[in-house]
């Protein structure tokens, strides 16, 4: 079966070829680097990253831009109420986002462009638009997109001109001759750093977020390249924008395909900043180890929502452990084994992800494989599930390290053998020797499920299981 991906521009689930055989160009909205980063920026992120990794196991070279957004009126704002400069506050601050998506096992990208690297670009492609006629300089200095003279305006979202107009109310001293037309050059404000204002055409100023992913996209990657992707928040109205200057400038489509991944929402509404419900992925990883954080997002599929709560990620935590607990009990290889996509398992896990990304079914086969190694002991078959596990980032740790140490700080706080240690001395040694006995019962019954959930049990409280041909021994974990 050949890979189909939803294309959010088509609203349908298409055959994926790259235009260039073997070599997939993609391109992905970053961060603006103001402030730490949340779940739902983790969400994007790990999402694009499990795509590229399946790309890549497909056998396809890929190019991967993800850029960074190092100037708007966020960071301007923040660094003047920090009292940093714009470029000590988004040098920090892409450092901090580096160390969570890290953290989080997401592949650095092919390229990480910074906004003001490219404003070059971005005049020579406004210069573009404005001899066309789809651009022109307001009273007040901006540089503005004119929506209605490109005739494609609204394919993306499905939105019509008459619709977004009904919502719209005209700015007056913003010059705009459309409600609907957006910024592609600001003119300079009073107080605005220095740093935030180039020498134009145009007169002094900065570009408009938009045409900020146009320039960087077209730089790097071509003026038509195979995917776009970022967050659903971001189809309307950044890449409807986006599509609207690279197209008129170019003549030619911007992206072949476009995806999107679904909202984190808490309490039915949308993770944001701006509605203060969001979670820093450095909070969340205060609580809960980050392959944990990395799991929950990846058994939802990309494009469904997911909702985040303490109870979702401790049910996560749960059900990766599981996972470790099968591949440290037959000694699963420490490196993962080439992936034989015949085995039924693999095969289904292929078929998952050649389904638009199917994560969730991928997710299912890997515990279908677990159960079958937990009857089995097959040290082949573990090696399979490590190597399926990888490319969806999971699954590269030593069982045995993960289960001991990071299992055990995660449930009873701390970090290392203190904590499993003293979580062991709150068991008497007939209450474990209860636990082995029913344990050894369960796998004499076949209830493999149940052995394993009293191994996991006892590894959280620090005790840690030893099988041999003479039974069943124990230890603190050290």
């Amino acid at each position: 079966m050949s890979l189909r991906i939803y294309n959010t521009l088509s609203r349908t689930v298409e055959a994926f070829l790259p235009q260039e055989p073997g070599h997939v160009r993609m391109y992905v909205c970053g961060i603006t680097v103001y402030d730490l980063c949340h779940v739902g920026h983790a969400r994007s992120a790990v999402a694009f990253d499990v795509v590229r990794s399946w790309l890549q196991a497909s056998g396809l070279r890929v190019t991967f831009v993800r850029n960074i957004t190092d100037v708007d009126d966020k960071i301007i704002r923040r660094a003047l109420e920090n009292g940093e400069t714009i470029g000590q506050l988004t040098t920090r601050m892409i450092g901090e986002m580096y160390r969570d998506f890290d953290a989080l096992g997401i592949a650095r990208p092919t390229h990480d462009p910074r906004a003001t690297d490219y404003v070059p670009k971005m005049l020579e492609i406004i210069d573009r638009l404005q001899q066309k006629g789809v651009a022109y300089q307001a009273a007040n200095g901006d540089v503005n997109y004119a929506v209605r003279r490109f005739a494609g305006y609204g394919k993306l979202s499905g939105k019509s001109l008459d619709e977004l107009q009904a919502g719209e109310r005209v700015a007056v001293d913003e010059g705009k001759r459309d409600p609907l037309d957006f910024v592609l050059w600001k003119s300079a404000k009073p107080g605005e750093p220095a740093a935030a204002r180039w020498n134009s055409p145009f007169g002094p100023g900065r570009p408009g977020w938009h045409i900020e992913c146009s320039a960087m996209s077209c730089a790097l990657l071509g003026e038509t390249f195979d995917i776009h992707g970022g967050g659903a928040d971001l189809a309307f109205p950044h890449h409807e924008n986006e599509i609207a200057q690279s197209e008129a400038a170019s003549g030619k489509p911007l992206a072949r395909l476009w995806m999107h991944n679904g909202f984190v929402n808490v309490d039915n509404e949308k993770m944001s900043k701006s509605l203060g419900n969001f979670f820093t992925i450095r909070d969340v990883l205060k609580q809960f180890d980050a392959e944990t954080l990395r799991f929950f997002i990846v058994r939802t599929h990309y494009r469904s929502p997911l909702n985040y709560s303490d109870a979702h990620l401790q049910d996560a935590r749960s059900a990766l452990r599981r996972l470790y607990t099968t591949l440290d009990a037959v000694a699963a290889p420490e490196e993962a084994a080439p992936i034989d996509w015949s085995n039924p398992h693999a095969a289904r896990f292929k078929a998952a992800m050649d389904e638009d990304f199917g994560t969730p079914e991928a997710v299912a086969a890997l515990f279908d494989l677990a159960s079958e190694i937990n009857k089995t002991r097959n040290a082949r078959d573990a090696g399979l599930l490590k190597a399926l596990g990888g490319i969806l980032g999971l699954l590269r740790e030593n069982p045995r390290k993960f289960l001991q140490w990071r299992s055990a700080a995660a449930h009873f706080g701390g970090d290392g053998a203190a904590s499993a240690g003293a979580a062991a001395a709150t068991l008497s040694d007939a209450d474990i020797a209860a636990q082995i006995e029913a344990r050894a019962a369960a796998k004499k019954a076949r209830n493999f499920a149940e052995a394993d959930r009293i191994r996991g049990q006892l590894l959280a409280a620090g005790i840690v299981l030893k099988d041999s041909a003479h039974g069943t021994t124990w230890e603190a974990a050290q």
